[in-house]
């Protein structure tokens, strides 16, 4: 047994680098991994898992407490699979973490003598009994799923039913059956889908030539309400059906204008050349123009006719099955014999009338209950507001009925039926054939719905969760159920089979229980480790998003002792009184709204149940990935109150670069894991002014350590609070020279130390140690007020880009440069289309201040200059936007004229020279709209005088102005001025250059401009 004194290997060392690179690859496996049976949001990677378990189940072999006959083990399992093992205990330790970096390879995962020297390690440490693993927010089940793989006991659970099923299956199902349970599922999804096909026959019917449908492409529309038009919009984003390179098909329209008749658009498929060829799309964030006569229709006319629509995905028909508007069928996709492809034809009368016929259908199959009297199709509510993850009520979808169309509601209502009728005639390994089956049908219903965009690369739907939100989609995809193409049962069932295959070993199984992670139901003393990644605060509204699953669950798994709320019978849908998030649309348990309090206060609860059943030689760990310092506060100050101590602090690559999230701001690319222990009962008091000498070496060490690793920007930042923390929660409370507590969060714009907070001085110290790393030495002698430090506008505009920085070693992008419009939010407001979307890199606002505050820098100041604030986001100006501002309307000819008409005059004085009139523009802060320009006599002199004084950025913004405009003689007597005044233009022009993302605009502009610097 590891003694209560020995470190963990996590405690003292980890292979980032190794592991970050497994982790990061391991997101773009698609077939036979654990990930691919259903979706769960923000499941870990296993490799990060598999790694950090090791680590944290395994003793150091340099510590002197660790034992000797673990060390002796070691050295006869290891050379197996790392080779020699040298004599030294650093030898061991180097060995123990190659073969922790090396498993973390997913195609190791399985391999035996990995395998048996992995179980073999834990045994040594461990002894006989084998340790147990608790995550009590288990989610996905990574954590656990991993703790099983290595030899240990798990266990898991979670407050959320989807969860617990996906748990179920992974963490008992699985393991108990083994690969015969795939054998046993394809057997059964054979007979479904068999029965399923017959049953939907008519509703999917082929064409005369024999083509066979796998998937129809409709628009919503909503009705132009200009004066003497009244045409018809079909909303749709993009004309592109197959966006091949080889092969190119697109919609076009024209108009037809019937005399003494509203004009309507008609449609015909084409082969483009190229994006130019094809029409605008029709809808932009909720505007939605007209192809007759050109006029927009603002959001909110947009979403009145849809909500008369309930949605508008359903087709209007008339009594006698005419359509008279709502949701219009663009094309159909079909396949046709002896054609490779796909191929694509417009829609037909014959159509709309099969569609009529699935309406009739619906409307029959919906009087009928279930036996457990649910109806047929989902009938549960959806969240009254926009909150959480949705997007989708103030488009008229009441409850989940709406989210689909008729056919797709009928067409899984069937599969629910035939799932049910095939599961009562199997046999072996019934529950678990039970399980897998419902989590196949909830899959398939993210791809059978009617928020499904089209996706013309790959030609076929786009399942729904692409972001952890619910939008509408304005043009979408329905998929054949029984097709055996994307969207169709046939291939959730291949997909589902083959994981089986590859996964379906026979281990030691878990039991997962529903429940609240603040009232565990083990025994004090129980488990060896409590590893477990919560909820991130704000980020994620996993009870909400999981409605869309848990609906169908219930229907095909009725009286599951897992599809239930255990606190409300009552409630229809997934818990969420208890759920620890922070939400004000939900209350509490007492009532309250669930603030940050309650977030702090629910999460204290679960870290301290976590205290409680850990032994005392255990040891913990947590997963965050926030990018807000909210989010942090609220969970450090849930583990301090919890009672635990951080001792050590790793981040590793879980995050794909290309996501969403990623392309435009601070995106975390790692996730923090923070080892922690129990911090013992009679932790003594800490000593203010001790704690604050040792924070800057602790934060200066570790910021040096992982940048080493690779390691930059927002996941630096989070990652040094694990090192920071220790400082501070080792002590039971930590006072100031005259007794007063030094609270972990405060108010960071006061100056005494108990008011303002810990965190406030973490946030301090971890930003001027940045700057000093990226400005130079001169910026430490900022602290005392020396000369020789950069004005405020260059340390923000460093420290902004610093914070950008990616750990995967590309920078953010700049807004407006590379994002896709389609994945945007569909109901934001803002601009006027395309064109509206601003550049500059941004970041929330909190962050910024946090950084700014501290380090004498006044955000207020330089609004409207060089930053520019919006709905809690600080966006940086990019340069171009700067010109009018630093060289005035006449722009930058006519400075460069003078400049080059006297070189050896003062440059300072050329820039916001009151001779020229030019003042900056005062911008107000409400919704980031322009102020009007001030006059001279609008401004304070005290104002205008500091604002007319150009600083060194300004003086390299206007050098890249002028390389842009190819002023060469005036870039060369600029340049050469500045040479003669100091070295803090290069200093910083230099800095910059290496901030700025290697394929932006700025570091282009910055790279010529120094090529001209004279030597």
């Amino acid at each position: 047994m590891i003694p209560k004194e020995c470190k963990r290997l996590a405690e003292v060392d980890f292979p980032i680098a190794v592991v970050s690179k497994h982790a990061a690859r391991e997101k773009s496996i698609r077939h036979g991994h654990p990930s691919t049976l259903h979706l769960w949001w923000a499941r870990r990677p296993l490799a990060a898992c598999r790694a950090m378990l090791l680590a944290l189940l395994l003793p150091d072999p340099c510590d002197k407490h660790c034992p000797a006959d673990f060390k002796e083990m070691a050295r006869e399992l290891l050379p197996q699979v790392v080779g020699k093992v040298g004599q030294k205990a650093e030898d061991l330790r180097h060995a123990l973490l190659k073969f922790i970096g090396d498993f973390a390879n997913w195609d190791l995962s399985t391999d035996r003598t990995y395998l048996e020297v992995s179980r073999g390690l834990v045994k040594a440490a461990h002894g006989d009994e084998a340790p147990l693993v608790v995550d009590p927010f288990a989610g996905g089940g990574s954590i656990p799923l991993e703790a099983l793989r290595l030899g240990c006991e798990a266990f898991a659970s979670d407050l959320n039913p989807v969860a617990c099923l996906i748990l179920k299956t992974m963490l008992e199902d699985i393991p108990r059956h083994g690969t015969e349970l795939a054998e046993e599922l394809q057997r059964v999804g054979d007979q479904i889908k068999q029965a399923t096909k017959k049953d939907l026959a008519e509703f999917y019917p082929s064409d005369k030539d024999g083509a066979k449908p796998i998937a129809y492409l409709w628009a919503r529309t909503v009705r132009c309400e200009s004066h003497g038009c009244g045409a018809e919009i079909p909303l749709m984003r993009s004309f592109w059906l197959c966006k091949k390179a080889i092969r190119k098909r697109a919609l076009r329209y024209k108009v037809v204008r019937p005399k003494d008749a509203t004009p309507r658009v008609e449609f015909e498929i084409f082969e483009p050349k190229n994006d130019k060829e094809l029409p605008s799309g029709t809808v932009t964030r909720a505007k939605a123009a007209c192809p007759c006569c050109n006029i927009v229709l603002s959001p909110d006319r947009v979403r009145s006719q849809l909500r008369e629509q309930r949605g508008g995905a359903d087709v209007a028909f008339d009594r006698n099955g005419k359509r008279l508007g709502g949701a219009r069928l663009l094309a159909v996709v079909m396949l046709r014999p002896g054609e490779q492809g796909r191929q694509y034809r417009l829609s037909t009368e014959r159509d709309y009338e099969v569609v009529w016929k699935a309406r009739k259908a619906l409307e029959k199959l919906v009087t009928t209950k279930l036996p457990n009297g649910l109806s047929p199709v989902p009938d549960e509510p959806l969240p009254v507001q926009n909150t959480g993850g949705f997007r989708i009520p103030s488009y008229g979808l009441t409850n989940w009925r709406d989210v689909y169309t008729a056919r797709q509601a009928l067409a899984l209502s069937t599969l629910c039926s035939q799932t049910n009728a095939a599961i009562d005639k199997t046999h072996a390994s019934e529950v678990a054939i039970k399980d897998l089956c419902a989590l196949m049908l909830s899959k398939l219903s993210e791809l059978s719905c009617s928020l499904c965009p089209w996706e013309p690369i790959a030609e076929c739907p786009r399942h729904v969760f692409s972001r952890q939100a619910l939008g509408v989609a304005w043009d979408f995809a329905e998929g054949v159920v029984t097709s055996d193409s994307s969207g169709g049962f046939d291939v959730v069932l291949g997909n589902s089979v083959g994981t089986l295959r590859a996964i379906g070993n026979r281990w030691s199984s878990a039991s997962p229980q529903i429940g609240d992670a603040a009232e565990c139901s083990l025994p004090d003393d129980s488990s060896s480790l409590w590893f477990t990644d919560p909820p991130y605060y704000d980020a994620m509204w996993y009870a909400e998003l999981s409605d869309f699953f848990y609906v169908w669950l219930k229907r095909v798994l009725p009286g599951h002792p897992l599809m239930r709320d255990p606190f409300d019978p009552c409630n229809p849908l997934t818990p969420k009184t208890r759920e620890i998030i922070q939400d004000e649309s939900y209350s509490s348990v007492d009532g309250h709204p669930k603030d940050k309090k309650f977030f702090e206060k629910w999460m204290a609860r679960s870290f301290a149940e976590g205290r409680r059943v850990l032994r005392d030689d255990g040891v913990g760990c947590v997963v965050f990935a926030h990018k807000t310092t909210e989010g942090w506060e609220a969970m450090l100050s849930g583990m301090v109150n919890g009672g635990w101590v951080i001792t050590g602090s790793w981040p590793i690559a879980t995050e794909m670069a290309s996501r969403l999230r990623a392309r435009e701001s601070a995106a975390l690319a790692t996730s923090v894991h923070l080892v922690c222990r129990p911090r013992p009962d009679n932790a003594p008091i800490g000593d203010w002014a001790d704690v604050l000498r040792e924070l800057p070496n602790r934060i200066g060490d570790w910021m040096e350590r992982l940048s080493a690793e690779g390691i930059r920007g927002a996941d630096l930042v989070f990652a040094c609070i694990g090192p920071a923390m220790e400082v501070y929660s080792r002590f039971s409370k930590v006072e100031d020279a005259e007794g007063r507590e030094i609270p972990l969060g405060g108010d960071p714009t006061t100056a005494e130390p108990y008011k303002r907070g810990f965190l406030a001085y973490v946030w301090e110290t971890v930003g001027r140690t940045a700057l000093q790393q990226v400005l130079g030495t001169a910026e430490a002698r900022a602290r005392n007020g020396v000369a020789g430090a950069l004005e405020e506008d260059a340390r923000l505009t460093a420290l902004f880009l610093w914070t950008l920085q990616a750990t995967d070693g590309e920078s953010a992008k700049a807004n407006g440069n590379e994002a896709d419009e389609d994945d945007e939010p569909d109901d934001k407001e803002e601009g006027g289309g395309k064109g509206a979307k601003k550049k500059g890199f941004t970041l929330i606002y909190d962050v910024a201040r946090r950084f700014a505050q501290p380090l004498g820098i006044h955000l207020d100041q330089w609004e409207g200059r060089i930053i520019e604030t919006e709905k809690g986001i600080v966006r940086l100006l990019p340069v171009s936007q700067r010109a009018e501002q630093l060289f005035g309307e006449d722009g930058a000819s006519v400075v460069a004229d003078r400049i080059e008409a006297s070189p050896t005059g003062p440059i300072q004085a050329t820039l916001f020279s009151e001779e020229y009139g030019v003042v900056p523009e005062i911008k107000g802060r409400g919704r980031g709209k322009k102020a009007k320009k001030a006059s001279a006599t609008e401004v304070s002199d005290e104002k205008l005088a500091s604002r007319r004084e150009a600083t060194t950025l300004d003086r390299v913004h206007a050098a890249m102005l002028l390389q842009a405009s190819g002023r060469a003689n005036a870039l060369r007597a600029l340049l050469k001025s500045e040479q003669e005044r100091g070295p803090d233009f290069l200093r910083l022009a230099n800095a910059l250059s290496a901030l700025y993302p290697k394929d932006s605009e700025e570091k282009r502009l910055l790279d010529a401009m120094l090529l001209a610097v004279p030597r």
